[in-house]
């Protein structure tokens, strides 16, 4: 038994997707005690971790958790970079990666709703 028939996965961009917000509510919860728990980046974490339950489940709700997500990611990104370019090239790197993926994966997300509706 292979893989994607185990994971039910029928679409492989909503599997990236799901594994892209997992990564990111993972990363949002190390980084916590690092930056002394401020806490839009636990409110990035947990909004993270929930779309990537909804995309795994496929939940009709959870196009609407992408669409929040997508301002507020997009205003942390854009904040970021914006006070921090230049000074560390690595952060800048790592920033804009994550303002473009969460871009891109909002996009897709928006154009496959129909397969969260089944």
């Amino acid at each position: 038994m292979s893989l994607k028939s185990k994971l039910k996965i029928e679409s492989v961009g909503m599997f990236a997707a799901f594994v892209f917000y997992a990564i990111v509510g993972i990363i949002c919860f190390a980084a916590l005690p690092i930056t002394n728990f401020p806490p839009h980046i636990g409110i990035i974490g947990i909004l993270s971790l929930i779309t990537a339950y909804g995309l795994f489940k496929k939940r009709v709700w959870t196009i609407w958790i992408v669409v929040i997500l997508f301002f507020i990611a997009t205003t942390f990104s854009a904040f970021m970079l914006y006070y921090t370019f230049g000074q560390n090239i690595l952060f800048n790197v790592i920033v804009s990666a994550y303002f473009i993926l969460t871009w891109i994966f909002t996009a897709y997300t928006a154009a496959k709703r129909k397969i969260l509706e089944s």
